[in-house]
């Protein structure tokens, strides 16, 4: 097995990592959401051009987390939407064409005022990151770094139910986007200033502004 290399600054961080509880939600992979069963959050799987994904840490209480979050009025019901824009506001990212993946049912209803509900999974490319900045609505300023989806699952505490989503979104990455099924095992921050990850066209085109688009003069990873 090869060594997982990272910086001693990452792994002072990795060190702090604490997983919650796992739900136990049932996982649906391609099963579209019935009719009648609120979908309530949308996280993706924003993969790197190596097959590495943006996993967020929270250094403050060692929580990591993929990017994503509830569902807001001005996302007019659409997930995709919602992935784009909590990508935007806790991971300061802009993402490619998102690919729903399925979902998890929440028979008790926690993000739904104790009525079942749905929690989506969808994954991306992850075009680019502008400079690192506090969450706007939560206050939280992740830290943010590319992992390989098994080592993501890892420090989410997800278990098997996390690694058969993570196989689900390489599988699809590996097929929409022609990122590797074996992902590069090295892990990465992403620098503060920002950079261009995967270049190519971002989602959705015109929600984006110019302070949020892959730029020529903004570096690149690697």
């Amino acid at each position: 097995m090869s060594r997982i290399e990272y910086s001693a600054e990452i792994a002072e961080l990795l060190g702090r990592v604490r997983r919650r509880p796992t739900a136990g939600w049932p996982w649906r992979p391609g099963e579209e959401v019935p009719d009648g069963l609120p979908v309530k959050q949308s996280w993706g799987w924003l993969f790197a051009p190596d097959g590495r994904v943006l996993t967020l840490v929270n250094p403050r209480d060692g929580i990591c987390s993929l990017p994503g979050g509830s569902l807001e009025p001005e996302d007019a019901g659409d997930p995709s939407s919602t992935l784009a824009r909590e990508a935007a506001e806790e991971a300061q990212a802009v993402i490619g064409r998102p690919y729903y993946l399925g979902y998890l049912y929440d028979r008790v209803g926690s993000a739904n005022g104790g009525h079942e509900c749905a929690r989506v999974r969808m994954a991306a490319a992850l075009r680019s990151v502008g400079r690192s900045v506090p969450d706007p609505a939560s206050g939280r300023h992740y830290r943010r770094l590319l992992v390989a989806p098994g080592l993501a699952v890892e420090l989410l505490g997800w278990g098997a139910a996390g690694l058969r989503q993570a196989r689900a979104a390489v599988a699809t990455a590996s097929r929409r986007l022609g990122v590797p099924v074996a992902a590069n095992e090295t892990i990465e921050e992403l620098p503060v200033e920002g950079c261009v990850v995967f270049p190519g066209a971002v989602y959705p085109d015109a929600a984006h502004s110019s302070e949020h688009r892959p730029s020529e003069s903004r570096p690149s990873l690697g």
